[in-house]
């Protein structure tokens, strides 16, 4: 039975202290605030980050958008909107930077003397296809760039608004430099609009993973983040769905409620199923040493004890039967033009 004073639409049901501030305000329980997205427009110094965990397989990611609209409560990226100054509960739903410069970035970025391609990951931290592209476009600008100069890019979104860029994408994948990731954490509906609020439906996910496909751009899926008590006894039927849908691999991890996450965590999760709240915090807890989160690289995908090596077991299971024979493609660096680029356009 869900809280009667949930906010609808929302991930984080209030906005929680940011660690960095000197002063706090305590908000009251039954304090609730809804309140309308804004975004705020800001010019970065560059756009493209190296990945320096040693368990990611990535080497540069680059995000269009602090904070994201989709309003997932478990969302390991919410702690980043503190080290601007706003909370990572409500604000990093509703408080969205735009880097409207990202485009010219990329181009800097490309055209540096030197500069070795590897595959960007588009959507490291928050998801470049959230609402807020729809009106800004920035995705788009930065796909045109990366066809431009020939340069490899892999997406990750929850999205399928990333079949309206199937015009840039399709011409990408004929050269071997896009693929998409898209995060599938569950195929139940009712359970969707709960953990993910404002993303594509299940179905609508499903229905890009068949587009996509039929136009020759890589699929890949993330199942993530797996909560025990909550989609862990999907998998199977996820693999089965998204196999004959099109994907040709997929990921997975255990969910982990690092620094302020926990708290927005554990309030949605107490909002929406107060019955089963307690059991899934200690199903994760006994997943986690004891712990919500773990940030140790390594430890943090594998998990530990009963729970974690059952949900391991499972996708093995699901890999052989649904994913056997099926492999997913290397993107190519082997067009990278650099400057050349520029040049060329000024004839077109």
């Amino acid at each position: 039975m869900e809280h009667e004073n949930i906010i609808k639409g929302q991930g984080a049901q209030r906005n929680v202290i940011n660690r960095f501030d000197r002063y706090t305000y305590e908000p009251d329980d039954e304090d609730f605030e809804i309140v309308k997205t804004s975004f705020i427009e800001v010019f970065p110094k560059s756009i493209v980050n190296r990945v320096k965990s040693e368990d990611l397989p990535m080497e540069y990611s680059m995000n269009p958008y602090q904070g994201c609209e989709h309003g997932c409560a478990y969302c390991f990226a919410r702690p980043t909107h503190e080290y601007w100054g706003y909370s990572a509960g409500i604000d990093f739903e509703r408080k969205i930077m735009v880097k409207k410069n990202a485009p010219e970035l990329l181009e800097k970025f490309f055209q540096k003397r030197g500069y070795k391609p590897a595959p960007i990951l588009l959507s490291g931290n928050t998801d470049c296809y959230q609402p807020a592209e729809r009106q800004f476009e920035i995705t788009r600008k930065i796909l045109q760039v990366c066809l431009d100069y020939r340069h490899p890019v892999s997406i990750l979104t929850k999205n399928a608004l990333v079949l309206r860029d199937i015009d840039v994408l399709k011409p990408m994948a004929e050269q071997n430099l896009v693929s998409v990731s898209l995060s599938i954490p569950t195929i139940n509906e009712d359970l969707r609009r709960k953990m993910e609020p404002r993303t594509s439906s299940a179905k609508n996910k499903l229905k890009a993973i068949e587009v996509l496909s039929e136009n020759g751009i890589p699929v890949n899926v993330m199942i993530a983040p797996i909560i025990p008590g909550l989609n862990s006894d999907e998998p199977l039927s996820i693999l089965k769905t998204i196999s004959e849908a099109g994907a040709q691999s997929f990921g997975y991890t255990l969910v982990r409620l690092n620094d302020t996450v926990e708290p927005v965590f554990v309030k949605w999760i107490e909002t929406c199923y107060p019955d089963k709240a307690q059991k899934v915090l200690n199903l994760i807890r006994s997943m986690r040493g004891g712990k919500l989160g773990e940030k140790k690289d390594f430890d943090r995908q594998k998990g530990e004890g009963n729970i974690a090596e059952m949900i391991h077991n499972t996708f093995k299971i699901g890999r052989k039967k649904f994913f056997d024979g099926k492999e997913f493609p290397k993107l190519s660096i082997e067009n990278f033009t650099g400057t050349k680029a520029q040049q060329l356009r000024l004839f077109d």
